[in-house]
């Protein structure tokens, strides 16, 4: 969190004062009281998201309480993102993740595959993009696998001899966060945005997003296409060679619980990839692989893990889901999408052109609410833009896919910030890295991926 002094003080300043103009005088921009309230509270808490002013619980927990002080909405709505299946998949990522970190699996994952893989430079970066997508499946948390990997690739970088500063280990730290992030959109319950999206459909369009098809329908292209991208990028950007020392392998223990948390993994791993057979959302069989790990006696977790779990993401997704639905309720979701509409080039039949407003409005919105905050903001109006352009609304809300795992800038990926923070890894190497593979993206992925929904007969 940046120092609340200078330019961000000025910041501050800016987004509180609309938020006061939009409360105190609606009718200047042409609002209702009610739609005024509504705009207030969006802009100050996707504001303070955004900016990264305030920690992001601690915005949703003042849009929360706010929302209830001045009664703008029943606390159905408010507090909707709390009974949301998102919500509970988040709580299962943030104990799996412990598990994870405290049985030393992941740890033991990363280093066996990175030595296995670092023969050459181009080859270690290969490997390191490998084991961030890999552990995506394992550890459904960015900022989880961040935490984790950061460390390992750091004293690896030292162990090769890439110092502070060298092309190497910046190439090595940026091929690890992307793949950390960009592929794991793809998948259900990897990422924070993936779980807004899935928790505001269900919320607020009675849609349940399933692991399955969400993965046959992104993970090809935006997916293991994106990750091969990842390599090339990196090699061209901050080329280097390794000087030729052996990498000896450092035994990492794997103690039992480890074993058994592997086979709790693997079974929750099938469930979730078989949804489309037995239909139990991957909420669930997330929340109780959760509660396996939690209890005393299977001796994964320790009887005082619970409490010292790191509960930040659980309320910054509660809190995201509850703007959601209140912007839904208040009635801003409907001007939104009426403003939206009359710029989105939209029509029934357009399917190609429709594809890319879509996945660009998304990607948009990323810019502005960060990539988080994208199925917040345009779930709630998702059914006007599904009747503009002739589509089903869950073909729109997997539109909105292809534009949040389209970043552009660090500052939309938060997990991106720590892991520049902790390396140190110049912000200017981490923008020119996503930058050209946003375009990269743009240019040859998004017209593969529409040629891949037409393959799989969507839209429709």
């Amino acid at each position: 969190m940046p120092s609340l002094t200078g330019r961000a003080v000025i910041t501050a300043s800016v987004i509180l004062l609309l938020a006061v103009v939009l409360a105190a005088f609606p009718s200047v921009v042409g609002f209702s009281p009610e739609i005024g309230l509504a705009a207030s509270l969006t802009v100050f808490t996707i504001g303070f998201w955004a900016t990264g002013l305030l920690p992001e619980y601690v915005t949703s927990l003042i849009f929360l309480a706010a929302a209830m002080l001045l009664a703008a909405a029943p606390a159905s709505v408010i507090f909707s993102g709390f009974t949301s299946t998102a919500f509970w998949l988040v709580f299962a990522g943030v104990v799996l993740g412990a598990a994870v970190n405290q049985t030393g699996l992941g740890a033991r994952l990363a280093e066996a595959m990175v030595v296995r893989l670092s023969g050459s430079y181009p080859r270690l970066i290969a490997g390191l993009v490998l084991v961030g997508i890999a552990l995506a499946f394992v550890l459904p948390s960015t900022m989880g696998r961040v935490l984790l990997l950061v460390p390992i690739v750091l004293a690896l970088a030292d162990r090769l001899g890439f110092e502070r500063g060298r092309k190497g280990r910046t190439g090595m730290v940026l091929a690890t966060v992307l793949a950390t992030y960009l592929v794991p959109a793809t998948i259900l319950p990897a990422n924070v945005p993936n779980m807004v999206l899935a928790g505001a459909a269900d919320a607020l369009l009675d849609i349940q997003l399933r692991y399955a098809a969400y993965f046959v329908l992104h993970f090809p292209i935006l997916g293991a296409l994106k990750g091969a991208l990842i390599v090339p990028v990196i090699l061209v950007l901050f080329p280097d060679k390794l000087s030729g020392a052996r990498i000896e392998r450092e035994p990492v223990t794997l103690m039992p619980a480890g074993r058994r948390l592997s086979f709790v993994l693997l079974i929750t791993l099938a469930l979730w990839a078989t949804d489309f057979w037995h239909g139990i959302s991957p909420a669930w069989i997330g929340l109780a692989a959760a509660l396996i790990c939690l209890l005393p006696g299977i001796g994964i977790l320790h009887r005082d893990s619970f409490a010292r779990l790191n509960t930040a993401p659980i309320f910054y997704v509660g809190g995201m889901l509850g703007l959601g639905a209140y912007v839904a309720a208040s009635g801003l979701g409907v001007l939104f999408s009426t403003e939206l509409l009359a710029i989105l080039p939209l029509r029934p039949g357009a399917d190609a052109a429709n594809f890319a407003a879509l996945s660009a409005t998304a990607a948009g919105v990323g810019l502005i609410a960060t990539m988080p905050g994208v199925g917040a903001v345009l779930t709630p109006v998702a059914p006007e833009l599904a009747a503009s352009a002739g589509w089903p609304l869950v073909d729109v809300l997997m539109a909105y896919v292809v534009g949040f795992s389209t970043a552009v800038l660090p500052y939309q990926v938060p997990p991106m910030m720590v892991a520049l923070t902790l390396t140190g890894v110049n912000l200017a190497a981490a923008t020119r890295s996503l930058m050209a593979m946003a375009v990269l993206t743009v240019v040859l992925l998004w017209p593969l991926d529409f040629l891949w929904w037409r393959l799989l007969g969507l839209p429709g």
